[in-house]
């Protein structure tokens, strides 16, 4: 179970009892604001922030801006760094919301939007070579 500091409504902001993964999703839409309707939107239908699959909508919206195929999404080089450098940390509940729901969801080699994956930050592109060996 999975304990949670957010309420519909509510706005990314730390916690003494907030869990690493759901910081990571409040540090990233902090960080990048233009994540901010889809958290919001997360929060309103999940009832609270659930990262892993709030992390679904992080790789769409990526793989999209990667693609040139949404102007207004955050920019992927933007959220790829950030996400580089959450996984430097080293913190478990981070790096398995960064390996598990961003990494092993990104598009397979047949699918649009594959060529990012060389564009992965040193950490990440070992850990997706390690989830992913052929892709």
């Amino acid at each position: 179970m999975t304990t949670t500091s957010e309420t519909p409504g509510g706005t990314p902001g730390g916690t003494p009892n907030e869990t690493p993964s759901v910081r990571l999703v409040s540090d990233l839409v902090t960080r990048i604001p233009e994540f901010r309707d889809v958290y919001e939107n997360h929060v309103f239908h999940q009832g609270g922030v659930q990262p892993h699959v709030f992390f679904w909508d992080v790789v769409q919206d990526t793989v999209r801006s990667f693609l040139g195929e949404a102007p207004c999404a955050a920019d992927w080089r933007r959220t790829l760094a950030f996400l580089e450098e959450q996984s430097c940390r080293g913190v478990l509940g981070i790096d398995e919301v960064i390996v598990t729901s961003f990494l092993g969801d990104l598009p397979s080699p047949q699918e649009p939007g594959h060529a990012i994956v060389h564009q992965l930050g040193p950490v990440m592109a070992a850990r997706f070579v390690r989830i992913r060996p052929l892709g």
